[in-house]
């Protein structure tokens, strides 16, 4: 295995990290999730979210406004994740893995997370932070000629994502059953 652990193309990257509230309704407690993560990154303007179909229940219907997201790519990702692991003190469940080893995990309040401050104006908000990893080499599936498939054997696996985590980010890995 020496030659594959030394090819440029077999790392594993973030790909991008995507930030989101769901406030379920629209009006003021959607501008304010929106003021929040305008807080968390001053230079990033979230995109807001709409509802997909009909739940009478919750009053949501296609098309309402019901959460804002932000995504980044690139180092801002990578510090971001950074930043926000540490929320969750850096631990991730194996079950918050799909079998590619893009990962998911929950933040309750926002004060957990380092250097942020409870402010009364945008009151209490959780979010979901949403993380898809990939090697070099993705761009030939959505370019747009000469597009092909990529083939499994350069698709990152859980496992590999998860070694990568231990070593990079220092994450602790939790089995759960």
């Amino acid at each position: 295995m020496g030659n594959k652990d030394k090819n440029p193309m077999r790392r594993i990257v973030i790909d991008k990290v995507t930030i989101n509230i769901g406030v379920g309704q629209a009006g003021e407690p959607l501008e304010k999730a929106e003021k929040l993560i305008m807080k968390m990154f001053p230079n990033k303007k979230p995109v807001r979210t709409k509802g997909k179909k009909r739940i009478p229940e919750w009053g949501v219907r296609p098309g309402l406004e019901i959460g804002v997201k932000l995504t980044l790519r690139g180092k801002e990702a990578e510090e971001a994740l950074r930043w926000l692991l540490k929320a969750v003190n850096n631990t991730i469940s194996t079950k918050q893995f799909d079998k590619y080893g893009n990962f998911s995990f929950g933040i309750k309040e926002y004060v957990w997370i380092p250097g942020m401050k409870y402010d009364p104006e945008i009151g209490m908000y959780g979010m979901d932070v949403c993380v898809s990893v990939r090697r070099p080499g993705y761009r030939v599936m959505y370019r747009k000629i000469k597009r092909s498939k990529i083939p499994s054997r350069h698709r990152t696996t859980k496992e590999e994502v998860i070694e990568f985590l231990k070593e990079a980010y220092n994450v602790r890995i939790v089995e759960e059953p």
